[in-house]
């Protein structure tokens, strides 16, 4: 009995001391960060990067990932899908199938550092056979992308080496990697299949008064339009011709006959002209000093 009294505290003290040991877990999500994707993949400090040897491309040996660098993007398969970059910790942009630049598809198995399940069957002196994975649409859209002709491989980019001094807590956000992108990286990209999708408009803070009930929004008032300088000749205005009832107006009227003279003429009466006093028929006006004479 006691000795079934002294094991029961040793059972029961084992659990406090004992811990279970921790499994290592690879959570991949696609999500979308800012204005790439997030792939769950994180490179805490800029890898070592080597040229593939006859092609413009660079792979990185230490990483335990399909890591690549051609014409200014780090690009990057995982998950049965390419991503590119202009950094080489993202934020990582998806990109389709049609897209990949050929010089990338045709890099050998053998740089690939975590290639698929399906991919360890094929050789590894040879690229991956795209046309099977993809299926045979993607093939017939794509029909020269292992065809390789003699002298048409390009210089590679220049590295970013500047990138070697931003990680960790230094290493920059969206907007940052832009400006010093800039400032200290002037290669172009040459290859036409695949551009990253343009930025977004800087977030504009809204309009005050927008949004609140108790200040209305203010606008700019708009300044007058400057007017057109009249024309140095205007045409006179047509008349108009009056509607059936209306009179026509004034300097449209007939005016009434004019004389030789330039008078105008009197109405003709048919009544005789009134004589002037003091004269008589067949003799004509008498004149003073006949008053008073006998006939």
């Amino acid at each position: 009995m006691k000795q079934l009294m002294v094991a029961l505290p040793l059972i029961v003290a084992v659990p406090l001391f004992y811990e279970a040991p921790a499994t290592a877990q690879v959570s991949i999500g696609i999500g979308i960060s800012g204005p790439g994707v997030s792939i769950g993949v994180h490179f805490p400090v800029y890898p070592r990067l080597v040229r593939v040897p006859g092609y413009p491309v660079y792979y990185a040996p230490a990483l335990e990932a399909n890591y690549f660098f051609f014409d200014s993007y780090f690009w990057l398969f995982i998950d049965d899908y390419w991503y590119a970059s202009s950094w080489y910790d993202g934020p990582w942009t998806l990109v389709q199938p049609y897209a990949v630049p050929y010089f990338l598809l045709r890099v050998p198995m053998r740089y690939y550092r975590a290639p698929p399940p399906r991919f360890r069957a094929w050789p590894r002196e040879a690229p991956p056979r795209w046309g099977e994975y993809w299926g045979p649409a993607w093939e017939r859209q794509h029909p020269d992308w292992n065809r390789r002709i003699q002298g048409s491989v390009p210089a590679p980019a220049p590295l970013p080496d500047y990138q070697r001094s931003y990680s960790g807590d230094l290493y920059p956000g969206p907007e940052a990697q832009r400006r010093l992108q800039d400032q200290h990286y002037r290669y172009e990209p040459r290859d036409p299949s695949w551009r990253p999708p343009a930025a977004a408009p800087p977030h504009q803070p809204p309009l005050e008064g927008r949004g609140h009930g108790n200040r209305p929004e203010t606008r700019p008032e708009r300044e007058p339009r400057p007017q057109p300088p009249p024309p140095l000749y205007q045409r006179p205005p047509t008349p108009q011709r009056p509607e059936r009832g209306q009179e026509p107006p004034l300097m449209n009227r007939p005016q009434p006959p004019q004389d030789g003279v330039g008078r105008q003429a009197l109405p003709q009466s048919s009544a005789p002209p009134r004589e002037p006093p003091g004269h008589d028929r067949g003799r004509g006006p008498q004149r003073p000093e006949d008053e008073g004479r006998p006939d």
